[in-house]
């Protein structure tokens, strides 16, 4: 039984995904750059690629201003490269105008043919430093502008931060043509809750001790209710999987073995999520955590010493590994990105290890965001709802 009520209750299995180092992100040894993984076209198209070819679901597109490489243009040419797996797309609320950011996302989910999911995100733009309330209140009307260009004829918005009147949306219309691309979101102040309970499909959360993803699941879900809306919930964590618990806890050990600490702050003080409540919650994480790192059995803190954002591992056996995936999904835990360092190595020890004993679902598909029933109908032609 879920901790709260899930959308599709019934439906059994979960939205396996993995991660696109798009910014710079791949480490044999953290903290320690190499040449060969450094965020390229290439090297990023290759991991994603093999990420489909081993029967992942998604896979999470991630922005960053400082480091690697664009995220809408990325998603544009390795698109028509990808036939089976779902693209989760991170968009900047804000950085483009709303409704010329519908117009990218529409063509995008075209070219994909239904296989878009966007990540929303609210952080700082380059060079700026806004209130939290702002932010949100920022992305909120952005939510809220791209939903009317997605369903309606016209954009008509009258908010604090956008006013737009008489808007046309004929050249805007996404290829799911029932309310567009599902919204991943993530967040942890009570402005971020508030957005995703009105507006989000799948509640992201980093990793935590089991109670507290629990309570997180508790408060997003009492802002749903408030809109008669239910949520699915998912959670993004780094994975470090072996045949035996000793072999990959060595691998963790090893991972961490050449980490200066102060390159490590360096590293993480870059994001522009650097300063933002998670990134502090997982900061707690690693002061709760023992001697080793572990916050919990099986949860390893280390990683978060040189990167932001999410902060841990699952680090153990193909059975333990297994068994807190299980744990999580019966707390109601039904999206799950996944990542490793190197990207590519972890991608496909876990896809052959783990994955084959999983039931998988395209969250999508599995609550009926259809795509239109004439794929090659230009954009802004065919039913609208």
């Amino acid at each position: 039984m879920s901790i709260v009520p899930v959308r599709g209750e019934a439906i059994q299995g979960a939205e396996v995904s993995w991660f696109a180092p798009l910014c710079s992100d791949d480490f044999r040894h953290l903290g320690v750059p190499s040449d060969d993984l450094r965020s390229s076209w290439e090297n990023t198209r290759d991991i994603l690629l093999r990420a489909e070819s081993l029967g992942y679901r998604n896979i999470l597109c991630p922005s960053s201003y400082q480091v690697g490489q664009d995220t809408l243009t990325f998603a544009s040419a390795v698109a028509p490269l990808t036939n089976r797996m779902n693209l989760l797309a991170a968009i900047r609320c804000g950085e483009l105008h709303p409704a010329m950011l519908a117009r990218t996302v529409a063509t995008l989910d075209h070219i994909l043919q239904g296989r878009l999911t966007l990540n929303v995100i609210s952080s700082d733009f380059p060079g700026e430093q806004a209130d939290s309330a702002y932010r949100y209140r920022r992305s909120w009307e952005v939510v809220e502008i791209l939903k009317q260009a997605w369903t309606q004829d016209e954009i008509n918005y009258d908010g604090e931060i956008y006013k737009l009147k008489g808007l046309s949306t004929d050249p805007v219309r996404p290829y799911q043509i029932n309310g567009g691309p599902l919204l991943y979101f993530g967040g942890y102040s009570p402005d971020a809750l508030a957005l995703c309970g009105a507006h989000c499909d799948t509640y992201l959360m980093w990793p935590e001790p089991k109670d507290m993803l629990a309570q997180r699941m508790r408060d997003v879900h009492a802002q749903a209710e408030k809109h008669g809306r239910l949520l699915d919930y998912g959670l993004r964590v780094h994975m470090i999987v072996r045949d035996t618990e000793q072999e990959a806890r060595e691998y963790a050990d090893e991972l961490v073995s050449k980490l200066d600490d102060a390159a490590g702050a360096a590293i993480r003080n870059r994001a522009l999520d650097a300063k933002s409540l998670g990134v502090s919650l997982q900061s707690a994480n690693r002061d709760r955590a023992d001697e080793d790192g572990y916050v919990e059995p099986n949860l390893w803190t280390g990683v978060g010493r040189a990167r932001s954002g999410c902060g841990a591992a699952l680090v153990g056996s193909v059975d333990q590994v297994m068994s807190k995936i299980d744990d999580y999904m019966k707390m109601g835990i039904r999206s799950f990105i996944f990542s490793g360092y190197p990207h590519l190595q972890e991608c496909e020890i876990f896809g052959t290890k783990v994955l084959p004993q999983l039931k998988t679902v395209s969250l999508p598909h599995a609550y009926g965001r259809v795509p239109s029933t004439t794929p090659a109908t230009p954009l802004g032609v065919g039913k609208r709802k």
